[in-house]
């Protein structure tokens, strides 16, 4: 009687074991491996938040390594290291930042094309605050794009046609237009550093302000400046 008792627990334990060890097997089965391009990817995404929260020297390969479930050389294999993850991070969001304000620049009115730069230099900051905040920094890093006083060069070059125009049209000096264009989308840039903070007021309202300041000069500010263009918010 003892005896069968025994055997009994012994097989009901072994039950037991077997299903736990089943279990197990099914959840090591059933966890997917990453992509390499998926693991690139999200270290990217990791390495983005970490450098826009403590900037680049506070960030190290060993808490973007364990962030990401991983060990450091996983890092160093797809990167080379913090300065080529940092590298590629910033690269990709000078060229975002960049195509928002060019590709933002559709109106005909010189008025609605500085709106429109506005807005998307806004939009920006509101959709990509981490990328924003990873840009303005001072990177110790050597970049082929240059660092963001270039990015923004590389926008006024874009206002700068579109500004060479009106010029040549008013009877201006269109040898001036990048003067003017560096002034006009440096205003916007530090404006837009200032408002990442703050939040206020609303993102129109900046905006509105911004070209009222740019469009008509200190000597002729409107008291309650509006937006002409579609972009009401």
């Amino acid at each position: 009687m003892i005896g069968g008792v025994a055997t009994e627990s012994n097989t009901s334990g072994n039950k037991d074991r077997a299903a736990r060890a089943s279990g197990s097997g099914t959840r090591r089965a059933r966890r997917v491996r990453m992509t390499g391009k998926e693991r690139r990817e999200q270290l990217l995404d990791i390495g983005r938040a970490l450098f826009a929260e403590r900037g680049f020297e506070g960030t190290s390969v060993e808490e973007i390594a364990a962030k990401a479930g991983v060990s450091k050389p996983v890092v160093y294999e797809h990167f080379g290291g913090k300065e080529g993850l940092y590298a590629v991070v910033v690269d990709r969001e000078m060229r975002r930042l960049l195509d928002m304000v060019t590709g933002a620049l559709t109106a005909g009115h010189p008025r609605e094309l500085l709106e429109q730069a506005a807005f998307a230099l806004l939009d920006y900051i509101d959709a990509y605050t981490d990328g924003f905040r990873i840009l303005v920094r001072d990177s110790p890093v050597a970049q082929s794009t240059g660092s963001f006083a270039s990015l923004i060069s590389d926008i006024a070059t874009q206002v700068e046609d579109i500004l060479g125009l009106e010029f040549k049209a008013r009877g201006f000096d269109p040898k001036l237009a990048p003067l003017y264009a560096q002034a006009l989308v440096g205003m916007v840039a530090l404006t837009g550093q200032w408002w990442l903070d703050v939040r206020r007021p609303k993102k129109a309202e900046v905006a509105a302000h911004l070209v009222n300041l740019a469009w008509h000069g200190l000597d002729g500010l409107e008291p309650k400046p509006r937006l002409i263009g579609h972009r009401k918010s």
